[in-house]
């Protein structure tokens, strides 16, 4: 198989947009990271959204040297690997051309710079630094990365349906035009 049929066409645009959030989420991830080391280290927790007495949302400083959410805390280089092929993959499909709109191309590029993010982290410390704290249903610890990944996958699905949604509506039309010309 050639080269020239693994890529597709895309504008200059949808690269500068696609590189401008990658960029984007993984300078915004390690900013509010260097900040809660920086402000929350030092003190643990603040609440920072309270109804009456119970916390909904603090922000409190973790380290996480697990995967998402705690797990895989005894093999770093399971989840090290994993991720690492997994932002390669995603990264080729969305250089040679194939996210099928801007959404799907937006979402891979979050989902990509948050993972990328979180591997600064474990590389350079040996664990993520976690701070936003989501007390009202009792979640995990998580941080920005974490966010764009799960915002980018979201958006995914959405282009994803919204893709299919068009697809059958064109083969709708396509039909219902060759049954008039019949």
């Amino acid at each position: 198989m050639k080269l020239q049929n693994l890529i597709k066409k895309r504008s200059l645009r949808d690269y500068i947009v696609y590189v401008s959030v990658l960029i984007g989420g993984i300078i915004v991830d390690q900013l509010t990271k260097l900040l809660a080391v920086k402000y929350l280290l030092p003190v643990g927790s603040v609440p920072l959204i309270k109804l009456g007495d119970v916390e909904v949302l603090n922000l409190t400083y973790v380290e996480n040297t697990g995967a998402a959410f705690g797990m895989l805390k005894n093999a770093p280089w399971v989840f090290n690997t994993v991720s690492s092929v997994a932002i390669v993959i995603m990264l080729a499909y969305l250089f040679l051309g194939h996210a099928e709109s801007m959404l799907s191309g937006v979402a891979l590029s979050m989902m990509v710079s948050g993972g990328i993010g979180n591997m600064i982290d474990r590389l350079s410390l040996h664990y993520v630094v976690d701070f936003i704290d989501f007390r009202l249903i009792n979640f995990a610890v998580f941080n920005g990365a974490d966010s764009f990944v799960c915002v980018g996958a979201g958006l995914l699905i959405l282009g994803l349906i919204l893709e299919m949604k068009a697809e059958a509506k064109k083969a709708k039309t396509d039909t219902h035009s060759e049954d008039e010309a019949e």
